[in-house]
Parts: C-alpha cells; sequence; structure tokens
C-alpha cells in the first residue's frame, strides 16, 4: 500500500490491467489548499470483496490511529511519547499521586525524543492532573477520530460498474 497522487474524481475501485486481472482499491483521498490529491492505494490481483476492501481500509485507519496516539501529542510544547508503557507509567504516577494527596511527588518523566531529550518534573498534583487530562484527552479524540473516519466507510462506494 502507498500513497500517491492523482486526478481528484479517481475510482475507488478500478480494474487497471484486465488481462493480468489487476485491481487498485483507493481510499482516504484528500486534496489540499494547492489543489493537489492525493490517496491510499493498493493493488489486487483479482477483484477484492467487499469484506477485503473493508478490512484493508479499516486496518489502515486502526494503524493511523495507533500511531496517531504514540506520536501526536505534545504537552508545553514539548513531545510526548505515549506508548502503552508510558501510558501505564504516567497514569500510575498520576493514581499515586492522587492516593498521597501529592506525598508521592515531584516526578519526572523524560520527554521529547532520545536524541533531544526533555526531562519534565511534576510538583504539584495538579500540574500532573493537567498532564493527565490533555494526554488522555489526545486519546480520546484521536480514537473518536478513528471511530468516524471508519464508520464513514461506505463499501457502497466500492461497486465495480
Amino acid at each position: 500500500m502507498r500513497r500517491v497522487e492523482g486526478n481528484a474524481g479517481v475510482k475507488l475501485l478500478e480494474c487497471t490491467n484486465p488481462v493480468r486481472n489487476r485491481w487498485r482499491v483507493r481510499w482516504d483521498v484528500t486534496t489540499d489548499s494547492a489543489g493537489i490529491t492525493s490517496y491510499m492505494e493498493e493493488e489486487f490481483d483479482h477483484c477484492p470483496t467487499t469484506d477485503e476492501i473493508r478490512s484493508l481500509v479499516v486496518s489502515w485507519y486502526n494503524g493511523q490511529t495507533a500511531e496517531s496516539i504514540l506520536t501526536g501529542f505534545s504537552f508545553e510544547g514539548t513531545s510526548v511519547w505515549l506508548s502503552g508503557e508510558n501510558q501505564f507509567n504516567y497514569k500510575a504516577a498520576h493514581d499515586l499521586a492522587c492516593q498521597t494527596q501529592g506525598a508521592s511527588l515531584p516526578v519526572t518523566f523524560k520527554f521529547g525524543t532520545d536524541e533531544e531529550p526533555q526531562y519534565r518534573t511534576f510538583d504539584t498534583l495538579d500540574a500532573l492532573s493537567s498532564f493527565t487530562v490533555a494526554w488522555m484527552g489526545h486519546i480520546q479524540s484521536t480514537l473518536a477520530d478513528g471511530w468516524r473516519k471508519k464508520d464513514a466507510f461506505d463499501a457502497g462506494d466500492y461497486r465495480v460498474g
């Protein structure tokens, strides 16, 4: 699968080589402010079924959602890697701080990248709570966006004709 540039009116399902039975499925068609249209494309060696197309597109959106959760969040202008392990550590630190009324603070986390690490120390429960609300909000909004995109998938758009 690859992102390509093409015409705005591109067919979402097209037989590109009838002799070799080559078919292309396209999705995530977007046009930028300069009028350039791009889309994701996958080639099949047969006419794909609706279930194959749905599985392809939904899997791609799931991957995009996971990637956005992992790398798409920043706090106070610094990127924050939201791996499952980091999410667990952030939540555990917040839960402990809540349970101890802040006695477990300060807590320090590494943000940024391995090449450019930035360490952030949270001295108060309010500051740590603000961080927790922000990263959890990012996850929730990213999931909601992914759900919206998957729900918008219409198999009827992929009929041969």
